[in-house]
C-alpha cells in the first residue's frame, strides 16, 4: 500500500542533503522486483549526497531491441528544513492522520510520489511480469539544496555509458486541487548574473573628483528593463528579466561609492538560449562604456517536451482514473528534470497538489494518494499496450 510506504519514508528525517535510509529502503523493493542498483554517493565528506540508479531490464526476447523503450521515474528523497517545530501541530517526522490528510514534512513534496512509483511498479510487474518495457528510478538526497551532486551526476554518468532513456515521468507535486489537474510539460531555464560596474570613490561634496558607478550604470538599467527579450510561445510566457539585489557604498551618506554590484536572473524560454541573452547584455554595457565585470551562472536550460506519447499517455491515464482532462504547464520554478531532459527526449512532471509544500504543516490528502498510484500504473500499461 502506498500510504504505509510513504509513512515510512516520512518518517526518516532527510533534510538535504541527509538521505536518512530512504534509498535503502526503495532499494529493498525494488531488488525484490528484480531491478539492479547502483548507489552513486557524490560531494564532500561535508557534503555527502547518496544517489540511486535502479533499472530492471525485460526479459522479453520476441521483440526488437529498438522497439522496446525505456521508462524512468525520477524524485528526490531529501526534504527542505522544517522551521519553527513549534509551529507544527504534530511532529514533521511523525506521519499523522488528521481530517482526511497525511501531515508530515515531504508528504507531498515529494515522498507520496516516490512511494507511488514504487507501489505502481510492483503492480504492473504483478501482472505482467514480461511486459517489453524497461522500468527504472532515479533518485537524490540532492534535489532541495544546490543540486550539484544529485541527479546530474547520475544523468552524466549514464550519458558517459550511452546508457538510453525514452521516457521520464519526475514526481514533483505539480497539482493544483486534485491529483492530475496540472502536469508539467516543461520548465523555464534559469540563468543569473553578477555584474559589478566600477567608479572613483570620492567624497560628496566633491563629485568631480570622483565617478559616481550608480549613476553610470542607471541608463543601462533603464535599458534593460525595458528589453523584450522575446515573446515567448504556445508553451511559454516570455523570457523575464529581474534584478534581484543591488549593493552600492560604505554605508556613509557622504561617499560616492566606487562600486555597485548587481544581482539580475533570466527565466527564460525556449525562444532564447543562454548565449543570446549573454550577448545581448553585454551588447548594453558596452554600449554605455561601462568599467564592469559580469560572472555568470547558468542554472539549467529550458525543457519542453510537446504533446506526443508521453505526454498522451499520462493524459489518458489521468481521465481513465480521475475523469479530468489535465492542464499543460511550464511555470514554476526549477526541477531536475533540467537535468534528465538532456538525455531524455520526453520528460513530464506528475505529482499531488502543491499548495502546501515547504510550508508548516506539510500535508497531502489521503484521498490523492491511491489515484497517484495507479495514474503511474495506468501509464505503464499504456505505454505498453497488451
Amino acid at each position: 500500500m502506498t500510504r504505509r510506504l510513504a509513512e515510512a519514508l516520512i518518517a526518516r528525517p532527510s533534510v538535504t542533503p541527509r538521505d536518512a535510509g530512504c534509498i535503502d529502503l526503495i532499494r529493498e523493493r525494488l531488488d525484490a522486483l528484480g531491478f539492479a542498483s547502483e548507489i552513486i554517493d557524490s560531494g564532500p565528506d561535508s557534503f555527502r549526497v547518496r544517489n540511486l540508479w535502479s533499472k530492471r531490464t525485460t526479459s522479453r526476447t520476441d521483440t526488437a531491441p529498438e522497439a522496446i523503450k525505456t521508462i524512468v521515474f525520477a524524485g528526490h528523497t531529501d526534504v527542505v528544513p522544517t522551521g519553527p517545530l513549534a509551529q507544527w501541530t504534530s511532529d514533521p517526522f511523525l506521519p499523522t492522520e488528521r481530517d482526511g490528510k497525511l501531515y508530515g514534512r515531504g508528504a507531498s513534496d515529494m515522498k507520496t510520489s516516490i512511494a507511488a512509483f514504487v507501489v505502481a511498479a510492483e503492480q504492473f510487474l504483478a501482472a505482467r511480469p514480461d511486459a517489453p518495457l524497461n522500468i527504472a528510478l532515479l533518485l537524490t538526497s540532492d534535489e532541495e539544496g544546490p543540486a550539484l551532486d544529485g541527479t546530474v551526476v547520475v544523468c552524466e554518468a549514464l550519458k558517459a555509458r550511452g546508457e538510453t532513456l525514452d521516457y521520464c515521468i519526475v514526481g514533483e507535486p505539480t497539482s493544483v486541487q486534485r491529483t492530475g489537474d496540472m502536469i508539467k510539460n516543461g520548465r523555464r531555464g534559469t540563468l543569473s548574473g553578477r555584474l559589478a560596474v566600477r567608479g572613483i570613490q570620492g567624497h560628496i561634496a566633491y563629485p568631480h573628483l570622483a565617478r559616481n558607478p550608480v549613476h553610470e550604470l542607471a541608463p543601462a538599467l533603464a535599458e534593460l528593463v525595458a528589453i523584450e527579450w522575446d515573446r515567448g510561445n504556445a508553451f511559454f510566457p516570455p523570457t523575464s528579466w529581474q534584478v534581484s539585489n543591488i549593493h552600492g557604498g560604505t554605508g556613509a551618506s557622504n561617499i560616492i561609492p566606487g562600486e555597485v554590484v548587481v544581482d539580475f536572473n533570466f527565466r527564460f524560454c525556449t525562444e532564447s538560449t543562454p548565449e543570446s541573452l549573454r550577448q545581448r547584455v553585454e551588447a548594453v554595457l558596452q554600449k554605455h562604456g561601462l568599467d564592469h565585470e559580469l560572472a555568470w551562472t547558468l542554472g539549467g536550460r529550458p525543457f519542453l517536451t510537446p504533446p506526443g506519447t508521453l505526454v498522451e499517455a499520462v493524459r489518458a491515464a489521468i481521465r481513465a482514473e480521475t475523469g479530468l482532462e489535465t492542464e499543460l504547464s511550464t511555470t514554476g520554478g526549477t526541477s531536475d528534470g533540467r537535468f534528465i531532459a538532456q538525455l531524455c527526449p520526453q520528460v513530464v512532471e506528475l505529482g499531488p497538489p502543491n499548495a502546501s509544500i515547504h510550508k508548516i504543516d506539510e500535508h497531502i490528502a489521503l484521498a490523492d494518494i491511491e489515484p497517484l498510484t495507479r495514474i503511474y500504473r495506468r501509464v505503464l500499461e499504456n505505454l505498453c499496450p497488451a
